[in-house]
């Protein structure tokens, strides 16, 4: 099959490179259920940037029939896969994000997992948008540590995170992303954010214990490109429409001077 030409990969890159921020709404295929429909219909012509799917526990065989129903009622929202697992790829998305877990040392999400997707992949229709994908936090482990085995690296460890940062760009990465976790309580410290920020010429993905307004605007600051919410959208389904009306007053406060 024919490759999509890289319409999402350049639409990180013009946030990037016009100074706006993005926000990627997270989807966990676990927590997926028919009810959620109506909530992505509701947002369909909204200014919400990307619908991330995909989770770490995920081991269902319906993946593809819950792409279909999120890019269906998704409309113009580019639907990219972050997946947890080989298993998680479907034709039905726009793209996907062929993630390296570069924080771990676990040769089985470093490459293996991504060898056995590999052929799928290329046998589909999916814009690939290579992605070095660190996990950083305050120690705490969520299940994205338990199931691929690794520990993060701490927050006060920036150089390490840096350095990690660094040898995905040299490796070719498109985007770098710093997740704390699905629900954790530590943040990726902006400290990390802007000194990553300072040695990656390129787009920064953030998410990950991402609960308030604060915490948006204190990663838009730092330096992150776009900041993925999810659980706390689980818990109070109004909050994107919040995010995004602050997402539009944070881009026009930007250009106000």
């Amino acid at each position: 099959m024919g490759r999509k030409k890289k319409a999402l990969s350049k639409s990180f890159h013009r946030l990037f490179e016009k100074k706006q921020k993005g926000i990627a709404w997270l989807i966990d295929p676990a927590k997926f259920d028919k009810n959620l429909i109506p909530n992505i219909k509701s947002i369909r012509d909204s200014k919400l940037d990307f619908i991330f799917i995909g989770g770490s526990k995920y081991r269902d065989k319906n993946f593809d029939e819950i792409v279909f129903e999120i890019k269906n009622a998704a409309g113009y929202i580019p639907v990219l896969i972050f997946p947890g697992s080989k298993m998680q790829v479907s034709n039905h998305a726009d793209g996907i994000l062929f993630l390296s877990l570069l924080s771990g040392r676990n040769p089985e999400f470093l490459i293996s997992q991504q060898i056995a997707a590999a052929e799928s992949i290329y046998h589909s229709e999916l814009e690939v948008v290579p992605t070095a994908y660190l996990l950083v936090n305050d120690g705490e482990l969520k299940s994205v540590h338990r199931e691929s085995n690794t520990l993060p690296i701490l927050n006060k460890s920036i150089k390490e995170v840096v350095k990690t940062a660094l040898a995905g760009k040299f490796l070719g990465m498109d985007l770098c992303f710093l997740d704390a976790g699905s629900g954790a309580t530590s943040s990726v410290a902006t400290e990390v954010i802007q000194e990553v920020k300072k040695y990656l010429d390129g787009p920064l993905i953030v998410g990950g214990g991402i609960d308030n307004l604060q915490k948006i605007h204190l990663g838009f600051e730092a330096g992150a490109d776009v900041i993925v919410i999810g659980n706390q959208i689980e818990k109070d389904p109004h909050f994107l429409t919040e995010v995004l009306s602050f997402k539009d007053w944070y881009n026009q406060s930007l250009h106000v001077n």
